[in-house]
This record gives C-alpha cells, sequence and structure tokens, in this order.
C-alpha cells in the first residue's frame, strides 16, 4: 500500500505520528463504451447545451445554480477567497460512546500505521479505545477541506473513519409510516422464532459477490472460446483547443510527407538569439553554395549530354560521307 496522508494524532499533550493508508478497494469490473463495430473507445466531448460548440478546458468556468434559476459564476479569484485547510494534524476534539455513532454518518476508511518511534504512544491509544468501548471525534484536514471523522479499533489497527456532516444525512420523511399498525403477540412471537431459526455470528468471508464472479466467468469464457479481439489501436487525440499539440501535429505530418517543418511560433526567434550576427549569413551562405553545387552539377550533366548528341551527329556525317 502507498501512504496518501502523513501527519500526527494529538490527544492532550500525547503526539503520535502517523502515515494514512486507504482501507478500501472497489473490485467492481467496469466496461468501456466502445464501437461495435471496431472495438473503438467512445470518447465524450464537452458542448455547450446553448451554442452547441464543443469547449476547451480553459473556457470551462464553475457555475451554481441558485433555487430561483440565477447562474452564480465563480472563478479562480473566487476560489482563492475560500478558506482551506492544509494542516497535518488529527485533532482529537473528544471520546465518545459507540453506540451513539449513526452508522449512516460513516463515510471512507483508512488505516493509521505510526512510526517506529510512535509504536508506544499509538498501542496506548488503541488499547484506550479498546478498553473503553469509545472512539475519537476527530477534526481532520483532507484534500485542503477539513472533514469530522472518527478512529476506531480494528485488530490491531486504529481506523480513520471520515463522516458525513449531520446536514448532509436526510430524513426519513415518509407519511406511510405515522399510521398506527397493531401487532398481534402471536405474529411477534412467529417473527422472533423465525430471526432466531436464522441467528448466527457474522462471518464476512462466507460472502461474496456473485455478479462480480459471474461477470468474470463469462469474460473469461469468451476469451477461451475466441470470443475476444485485439484491442484497436487509438488514432491520435486531436486537440484543437491546444496550440502546442496543433503544432506537433502539424510538424509530424510535413516531416511525414517528406518537408522540413519549420520552427513553431513559440521558438526564439533568430534575432533575439545570443549568437553572433554573422551566423545568420554563414547558414545563407551554405545554403546558397549548395544550390550553386547543384546547380554547377545540373550545368555539367546538361553540357554533356550536349556534347554526346554533337559527337553522335558529326560520326553520323563522317559515315554518309564515306558511303557516298
Amino acid at each position: 500500500m502507498r501512504a496518501i496522508w502523513s501527519g500526527a494524532v494529538s490527544f492532550g499533550l500525547v503526539n503520535v505520528p502517523v502515515r494514512l493508508y486507504a482501507a478500501t478497494s472497489n473490485h467492481d469490473i467496469r466496461f468501456h463504451q466502445v464501437h461495435e463495430v471496431d472495438g473503438g473507445r467512445i470518447r465524450q466531448k464537452r458542448t455547450c447545451s446553448v451554442c452547441g460548440e464543443e469547449v476547451a478546458y480553459s473556457e470551462i468556468a464553475k457555475g451554481y445554480e441558485t433555487d430561483d434559476g440565477q447562474l452564480i459564476m465563480l472563478d479562480d479569484d473566487d476560489l482563492a477567497t475560500l478558506p482551506t485547510a492544509t494542516g497535518h494534524e488529527i485533532d482529537v476534539v473528544q471520546f465518545v460512546p459507540a453506540d451513539q455513532v449513526d452508522p449512516l454518518l460513516l463515510d471512507k476508511s483508512y488505516y493509521l500505521e505510526p512510526e517506529n518511534k510512535a509504536l508506544k504512544p499509538y498501542s496506548l491509544l488503541r488499547e484506550a479505545l479498546r478498553e473503553t468501548d469509545r472512539m475519537a471525534l476527530v477534526k481532520v484536514a483532507l484534500r485542503q477541506r477539513e472533514t469530522l471523522a472518527l478512529l476506531r479499533v480494528r485488530d490491531n489497527a486504529i481506523v480513520l473513519q471520515t463522516m458525513l456532516w449531520p446536514d448532509e444525512v436526510r430524513e426519513a420523511e415518509f407519511p406511510v409510516l405515522d399510521n398506527d399498525v397493531e401487532v398481534r403477540p402471536q405474529e411477534m412471537a412467529m417473527a422472533s422464532s423465525l430471526i432466531d431459526s436464522l441467528s448466527g455470528d457474522f462471518e464476512v468471508d462466507e460472502f461474496e459477490d456473485e455478479y462480480r464472479k459471474a461477470v468474470g466467468d463469462l469474460i473469461e469464457y469468451k476469451r477461451e472460446h475466441g470470443g475476444g479481439r485485439p484491442a484497436p489501436e487509438e488514432a491520435p487525440a486531436e486537440d484543437a483547443d491546444d496550440m502546442t499539440d496543433l503544432l506537433t501535429a502539424l510538424r509530424r505530418s510535413v516531416e511525414a510527407a517528406g518537408g522540413k517543418a519549420a520552427d513553431s511560433p513559440s521558438s526564439p526567434k533568430k534575432d533575439e538569439d545570443e549568437a553572433p550576427a554573422e551566423e545568420p549569413a554563414k547558414k545563407t551562405t551554405r545554403k546558397r553554395s549548395g544550390a550553386k553545387a547543384d546547380d554547377d552539377a545540373s550545368t555539367t550533366k546538361k553540357t554533356t549530354t550536349t556534347r554526346s548528341r554533337r559527337k553522335k551527329s558529326d560520326d553520323e556525317k563522317a559515315a554518309e560521307e564515306k558511303a557516298s
């Protein structure tokens, strides 16, 4: 595993240096959208719903639509004024009973690994949480945003579990649940008996994702029976929004056609270089010399051809005179 954050757990005067690791990973089988004819990947274009034009990243802004239909746009300068948290400290606010934490508030899980020198205070905190059956309510800054989290014990590790804010949990507002329903004692006894018959210890390893397994088996079956095809090579991406990529594509096109690519506008101009002023003249002279050599070679070739033709003509005349 690779640490995604490092800092320290702070409670009272105790400071425990730790590293943060993602405790979970998603193993879902993901599919790509592809063209059924040739297997090419389907790419999504960023288009404007008003003008229909494709929009470059540089022209995309953040907009928030209010309840009354107004669009409020925020630029980088606006976002720079917002408070951000960049600290590397997990600050314990208080220790709370484990049974008082609503599971709906729990979000992502991370393992805390102590540094070698912090193993003893780490173990002390872990055993204290285990002994008192409590969790530590903390504040931590992840990805420049402060969030609430819990520290709890799992085996020999301390887990940091981020939490949703209270206003992010919806209430179950279903009017039908307000109706009074009479449950007879016989029904309750039967339900309790059914629960007892299906009771057991929770062993998570006994369960597996049957759908994911079936999808994997189907893919493997098709692969073994010739149902697969080589992934097609994708054509170079064309990004008209990036001038550098455009120039690169043009330069490669010229070179592929056997020509010589010109310097891009972003290259330093010749008169701005610190090279001596006569340097361009030398290049020009070499170029002209090369051209002159080509002209001389061409002239020599033409002269030789002309002489050959004249000699042949003289020989023919001599032959005719001899014959007569």
